[in-house]
C-alpha cells in the first residue's frame, strides 16, 4: 500500500475539512461541515496550524494537527498535538505510526523542545501506540480550565 504523509496548504482544505468533521464527530460534537471548512481554513491561511495529511493509495485516511505554545523557563518553543484522526478503515496499516513521525519530523526541523498531547484517560490503543513510539507521560502537573 502506498502511505503519503503531505503538510496542508490551503488547496487541501476541502480534502481535510470532512476528516476534521469526523474528528469532531467522535468527541461528541454534531457534523457541521461548514463549521469544520471555516475552521481548518482560518487555521491554514493564518498560519495558525500546521496540519499534515495521509493518503493511503491516494484517499485522505487520516490527519495530525500542530498548534504552537512556548515554554517560558525553557525560553523556547513547543508544538501541541492537538488532534489526530484515522478513519477506522484505514486503522491497523501504520496510518497513525506515520503522521505521528512526520509531526515529530517536524517539530525537530522546527527548533522545537518537544511534542505535547493530551489523551482521554481511557483510550488505551492511543496510549499505547504513543509509548510505542517513545512518548513519555509526565507527572507532577495538573491541568486547570477556566471556562469563559
Amino acid at each position: 500500500m502506498s502511505l503519503l504523509i503531505t503538510r496542508a496548504t490551503v488547496d487541501d482544505v476541502d480534502t481535510i475539512a470532512p476528516l476534521f468533521d469526523r474528528y469532531r464527530i467522535f468527541y461528541g460534537k454534531p457534523s457541521d461541515p461548514g463549521l469544520a471548512r471555516d475552521f481548518i481554513r482560518a487555521r491554514v491561511t493564518r498560519g495558525e496550524s500546521v496540519i499534515l495529511s495521509a493518503s493511503l493509495e491516494g484517499d485522505a485516511v487520516g490527519f495530525v494537527q500542530l498548534y504552537p505554545a512556548f515554554s517560558s523557563v525553557s525560553a523556547g518553543h513547543v508544538w501541541i498535538l492537538n488532534d489526530l484522526l484515522v478513519l477506522p478503515e484505514a486503522r491497523r496499516h501504520g496510518v497513525a505510526r506515520a503522521l505521528l513521525s512526520a509531526a515529530a519530523d517536524f517539530a525537530r526541523a522546527d527548533g522545537a523542545l518537544r511534542l505535547e498531547l493530551e489523551t482521554d484517560h481511557d483510550n488505551a490503543n492511543a496510549q499505547a501506540l504513543y509509548r510505542a513510539m517513545g512518548w513519555t507521560p509526565y507527572d507532577g502537573t495538573l491541568r486547570f480550565r477556566l471556562p469563559l
